[in-house]
Formats: structure tokens, sequence, C-alpha cells
């Protein structure tokens, strides 16, 4: 199976060498294989016919049967084309064309009957189609009756006159070849239960479908298998896992007990106590804990991370918290440390701007054992660090590290594998989670702390500027501090932002009575530390900052966002900025300023945000709008680089693929019966690269 569909794209006929280096650079197809899972992006109605006497102009194409009885060019020079008058006996409409002139007049005969396809467009009283898609009639397309699939392609390809009509002749010459090596994948008892059609059914008909029916058919089968294949490695991955690597058991919960009867200055959330028993649970089993913590911001999940730390700490072994920026870092070290030093706990802070000296006395601290807590950035990655035991590793915001940085964390022990935590205080969809952490136990905070007040949110235009300058003042003047964030630092010629200096400016005037901070990401870590800490003591009263403050400091008293030009940022990105205000007892509001012009999508993340506080419903809504891979960036990728399954809308599908995937692997793990050898000879003819374990090899 694997040689037929690992044979390179040039040797399949009408392609060659030319053609192939076009589709190797353009669409990445490479093999057989590549271009039969190259899949039409959407498909043409062909099944129908119409009279030129039923055209309108709101119809997005036509389908029409009769001949061409005149032919000529008209006008000169840029207005140079040719027109052709149609006729089917109900009326006349003219066909142009403005570019291949001389091939047209070549291919094309009056007097010959044809089927014409495209997009009609009125001129007072007569209709036109501009560059129609024509071919003389035969036994195929006499009645229409079929779906035309239409392909992703490259400016670059149609240039080269490589376009949808070539890519599906090479897809039918393709089929034709295909047919006998097209193998089931999937056991009988799955194609039944879940009323799948069979894997030749489907690739044929995913390109060439007969109607709707058998399209939707298609699609339902090829996404199951896809997201089957998915869970089935990402599920194979925890088991084995499970399974291989033992872990460090930590069951003494003495210095725990110590710690919420003398020092925990509040009552935990019913969330945050059973997120703290499975983790509990993870740590003493004696294998490897591997756990997502999903909590909305100000969820309260850095007090969980220090609860799980001092488990360790009472089990003699050490923890690590790796953050994604400097600022994240020291705030999780200054939130962390008064409840260290109150437990006489060390606990070390380790980030780029660590001295030299600071660093040598951590190195010691780390290898003899009486350092206890590190909290860091990519700085904890570094050769040098080396660890006397290393029991729990926390990675915060782990969608910005990617899987390698991750892994060097877990590698700092020799011995044993320390325990996993990540964090995320971006909430994910449940179908992302799945796909994405699938091979991770996942908790989840989904209550915030008591005497937290839901902050108010409203969107403003521009032009209501001066009301929300009072409205500013108004908050000031009882004590309140506010944020401004801005999208750009610089001016921008495409954008027509307000850029950062310039609200910088504007704010000045605005509030001439109040000091002003300034924070963006160009500033020297200096700079930021110096200007975050006048903020956090009150001395100014207005922070105007880009999104570094989206993992800011933690700052109670400051109760008011506004977010200028909201519409350029996605939803994550406006949920996870709202969530800077709103850390104290106080009322907090977040401001969302916009042009009057707005996108019917940019509209719609306004709405949300005014209407919701719940991270994960906006999560979900921002699939829809965005799509995965946006969400959670590049690192992830390997894993998204779906072909037909969709994330957004396809939820049910994946929810009963990692189910039967479960199945699979609880009663039959090493696939050693008969009716799991479709799976079995599936997975041995892969490719050991591919990570998307239901292409076809």
């Amino acid at each position: 199976m694997a040689s037929f569909f690992d044979t390179s794209i040039e040797f399949l006929k009408g392609v060659g060498p030319l053609r192939a280096s076009l589709l190797q650079k353009e669409l990445k197809i490479f093999t057989f294989g590549d271009l039969l899972q190259h899949y039409p992006f959407r498909y043409e109605d062909r099944t129908k016919l119409y009279t030129v006497k039923e055209v309108m102009e709101e119809m997005p194409y036509v389908q029409l049967v009769g001949k061409i009885t005149s032919l000529g060019i008209e006008g000169g020079g840029f207005k140079k084309r040719l027109v052709g008058r149609f006729s089917d006996g109900t009326g006349t409409l003219e066909l142009v064309w403005f570019q291949a002139i001389p091939w047209v007049l070549q291919k094309i005969k009056p007097g010959i009957e044809y089927v014409v396809f495209g997009k009609p467009t009125r001129y007072g009283k007569t209709f036109s189609i501009a560059h129609p898609e024509i071919a003389p009639i035969s036994v195929r397309n006499e009645k229409g009756g079929y779906l035309q699939p239409v392909y992703p392609l490259s400016e670059k390809l149609r240039a080269r006159h490589v376009d949808n009509k070539v890519i599906s002749k090479l897809q039918e010459e393709l089929l034709r070849l295909a047919h006998q090596h097209l193998r089931e994948t999937l056991p009988d008892y799955l194609l039944k239960k879940f009323n799948l059609i069979g894997k030749q059914e489907a690739v044929i008909n995913i390109h060439f479908p007969v109607d709707s029916g058998k399209l939707a058919a298609a699609q339902g089968r090829l996404k199951f298998e896809e997201l089957f294949y998915l869970q089935l490695r990402l599920l194979k991955m925890k088991l084995v896992r499970y399974e291989k690597f033992k872990g460090q058991v930590f069951s003494d919960t003495s210095i725990l007990t110590e710690f919420y009867k003398h020092h925990l200055p509040f009552a935990l959330t019913d969330a945050q106590k059973k997120v703290i028993r499975e983790i509990y649970h993870d740590m003493k089993s004696g294998h490897q804990m591997s756990r997502l913590l999903q909590g909305d911001v100000g969820s309260g999940k850095t007090i969980v991370a220090f609860i799980c730390k001092l488990l360790v700490v009472g089990g003699d072994a050490q923890t690590a918290l790796m953050a994604p920026t400097e600022i994240l870092a020291q705030q999780h070290y200054h939130s962390l440390k008064k409840y260290a030093d109150a437990m006489g706990i060390s606990i070390g802070l380790l980030t780029g701007s660590t001295k030299k000296a600071q660093r040598k006395i951590l190195h010691e601290g780390l290898q003899d054992g009486t350092l206890k807590i590190l909290i860091g950035t990519h700085a904890l990655l570094e050769e040098e660090v080396k660890f006397h035991q290393l029991g729990l590793a926390i990675i915060d915001e782990q969608h910005r590290f990617g899987v390698a940085q991750r892994s060097k964390l877990w590698q700092k022990n020799s011995s044993t594998y320390p325990h996993v935590l990540v964090m995320t205080a971006t909430p994910i969809p449940r179908t992302l989670a799945m796909t994405l952490y699938g091979d991770l136990e996942v908790s989840v905070i989904d209550e915030l702390p008591k005497g937290r007040k839901p902050i108010k949110t409203t969107h403003q235009y521009d032009s209501h500027r001066l009301q929300v300058n009072a409205f500013l003042k108004s908050q000031i003047g009882i004590g309140r501090q506010v944020y401004m964030v801005y999208p750009l630092i610089d001016e921008s010629e495409k954008l027509d932002l307000k850029h950062l200096m310039d609200g910088y400016e504007s704010i000045s005037r605005a509030f001439p009575e109040y000091a002003i901070s300034i924070l963006h990401g160009q500033m020297k870590s200096e700079a930021k530390d110096f200007e975050m800490a006048r903020f956090v003591r009150g001395e100014t009263k207005i922070m105007v900052a880009t999104t570094v403050i989206e993992v800011g400091v933690d700052v109670p008293n400051a109760s008011v966002m506004v977010i200028e030009s909201a519409e350029r940022f996605g939803l994550s990105q406006l949920h996870q900025l709202r969530g800077r205000v709103g850390r104290g007892a106080e009322q907090s509001y977040c401001i969302l300023l916009t042009g009057f012009k707005l996108s019917a999508e940019a509209r719609s993340r306004m709405e949300i945000m005014v209407r919701t506080n719940n991270g994960f419903e906006i999560a979900d809504t921002d699939l829809k709008l965005r799509g995965p891979g946006d969400l959670m960036g590049t690192q992830q990728s390997g894993l998204l680089d779906l072909l037909i399954a969709d994330l957004a809308k396809d939820g049910k599908i994946l929810t009963q693929a990692r189910e039967a995937a479960i199945e699979i692997l609880q009663h039959d793990a090493e696939l050693k019966t008969a009716q799991h050898l479709p799976i079995k000879n599936h997975l041995s003819s892969l490719r050991k690269s591919v990570t998307n374990w239901s292409r076809i090899s």
C-alpha cells in the first residue's frame, strides 16, 4: 500500500517534472497520496441546467446548454475583448473574454453545442458571462448531474495554466489508478456503529460526488477517520507514558495541613479544592502526572500551584515553575514568596536579567537541594540549571512554549521524570483541548473566588471619547487607577490606528492633573519595572500600554480598562486583557473603544464581550470565528494539521472518535484481534514522521 501512494507526483499522467515542481512548491503535493488528500474546499452545483430565459442577476452561477451563433473581437487597446453570442432557443446572452483570446478562438467554434458555466451579470437588458467555463456537450455533462469540486489553488498555479479543471483531471486519472490500492482502514463494526461508508466510496465521492447525500456521507466518513486516528495516537501516548514512566510518590500532607491552618489567607473555592484532590491523587499514584490545569483569568490557579508545590516540598524534593515572560515570572515569584517565607521554604527567581553572582547562589542551592522552589522564564532550560531532585515542573501559559522546550524541563532529572502540571488562563474549547492536549488529564477551575464582582463591559465609539474621559476622571476621583491599552507602538501606514505615543500625548492633554505611566515591549526591563512599580504604588493613575500587560502584574486598585481600537484584537486576547482588572473587591469596568465602521465579525466580537464574562463561551466563539491554528499559535500546528475535519464544527464526530479509540485501547491495546487488523495494517504502512495518522501514506 505504502509504495503506490508514495509514488512521486511527477509520474502521474499529465504532470511531469515542471508541473510537479509547481505542485510541490505551491500546494505541498509531493506524492500520489498528497494529491488524493488535496480535498476540494467547496462544490459548485452542476446538477441543474437553466435556460437563458430563467437567468437572473442574483444567481451565483448558472449552467446552460446551447450554441454560439457568432464570435468576434470588439474594442481596441485595453478595452479589446472577444464576444460570443450564445443562444438556446429561449433567449440570447453574451460570453466575454478579456484574456487568452487567441487560445479561446482556437478552441471554440460557432455552431457546436456547448455546456456553459459562469456568473451572470446584467448590462442594461442583456446578460453576459465573463470568462465562462465551456465544454462540448458529452454523455457526462448533457444532463448536468454532478457536483463540481473546487480545489485550493494559488495565483502562481493559475498563471501557469494549472487551474481547477487541470486539478480535477489529475484527480480523475489518479482515482482510476488508485482504486485497487485503497484499503479499508476502519473495522467493520465501527462502520456499522457510526453508519459510515467504506474508504473507497468515500475517497471517490469526496472528489466527484454524485449528489449532496453522497458528499455528506464521504465527508462524515473521512472526518471520523481523521479524528479517530488522531485520538488513537494521543491516547496511545498517554497509555505508554502511564505504563512506562513511573512517578515519584508524594503522599505526605503534613506541611499542607500547616499551610491550611496557619497561612492560607482566604477560603478556597469548591473548584480549587476539586482540582487539588485530582492532582494529589496523581502525585501519590506512583505514575508520572501529566495534567492540564485550565482556569479563567483570576480564578486562583497560582495558589493551587503553590499547594501542589508544598506536597513536593513535603516529600523533600524540588519544584520549578516556568512562565513565558519576565513580568509574569516576577509576579508569580512575589505572590508566592510571602507564603514561602512564612513557612520557612527557600524560593528563588531565575530570568534572563538575573545577575551572575545571584545565579551562582541559585545553582548551588538547586544542586545541593536546599533551594526548594524555583520560578523563572526560558532561563530554566539552560544547561547549567541542574536540580538535586526535581519532583514537579509547572508550565504557565503553556501554548507560548514549543513541545521541545517543555520536554527539556522534564529531562532535568536523570532518574525519574518529574510530575508535570501545565497551566493556562486561555480558556480552551473542549474540542481543541481534546485535540491539543488529548494525551493529558484535564482539570478545570470553573468558578471565581467569592466576593469578585463581574467586570462591567461596554462598547463605545470614538465619538464618545469625551464621555469616556469624564467617566475615567470620576473613577480616578474616588481613588481608582486606569489601564489604556493600544494595539501598536509605532504608526503604521496601512492601519489607521491611534498608536501608543499619540495616545500617550492625547491622554496627557486630557488629564493634565495626573501622572501617567507608559509600558511597551520595546522598553528595557529596568524601565518596564520602574514604570510598573510606580503604577503599583499608586504614584501614577493611568497606565498607557500595549498588550504586554496581557500577562502583567496584578494591581487590585486598577479597576478600569479602556481598550483602544478594540476591533483589532481577537476575542481571546480581549478577554485576557479584560482579566487584568477586577482583581480587587471594587466594581471594575472594561470599555471597548472602536471606530464606527465595523465588519460583521468585529461587531459580533464586541457583542459577546459585552454579553458575557465566561471565558469558555468566549473561546468557543473565537474558535468558530478564527479557527484553531490562529487560536493556539504555531507551535501546535503539527497536531492541528487537519485535512478535512474542522474542530469548530465537528465536535460531535470528535467525541465519537475519541470514545471509539478509548474503547479499543482498553480492550485491545496491541491491536491483536482480527477485527482490528485494518487499524494495525494502516498504522504499519504510515511514515514514522506523520503526526496525522489518518493520512494515506
